[in-house]
């Protein structure tokens, strides 16, 4: 599974199983991050004047996309927690 966006998009009831959403609840939440994300970046760079050049740092691995889907997963099944025994209630 090299993608998890197409992941998703190939098996929609698997990728429910995942993130606790249907795909079309997904995909709305998919749209309307990168729509927020596109927003506040601009924001951020009309109010900060650069001091790297656009396109220093460390490059960015993973999508707008990639993330949110891998940050439901991480949340769907709290893995540490549940490694830890822990309890959030």
């Amino acid at each position: 599974m090299s993608n998890i966006v197409e992941y998703s998009q190939q098996k929609p009831k698997k990728s429910q199983r995942l993130v606790s959403l249907k795909y079309e609840q997904l995909q709305q939440l998919l749209n309307n991050a990168k729509e927020l994300h596109n927003k506040k970046t601009a924001e951020i760079e009309q109010e900060n004047p650069r001091v790297i050049k656009a396109g220093g740092g460390g490059k960015i691995k993973l999508s707008v996309s990639e993330q949110i889907i891998l940050t439901l997963i991480y949340l769907r099944h709290l893995t540490t927690f549940q490694l830890f025994g822990i309890s959030l209630e």
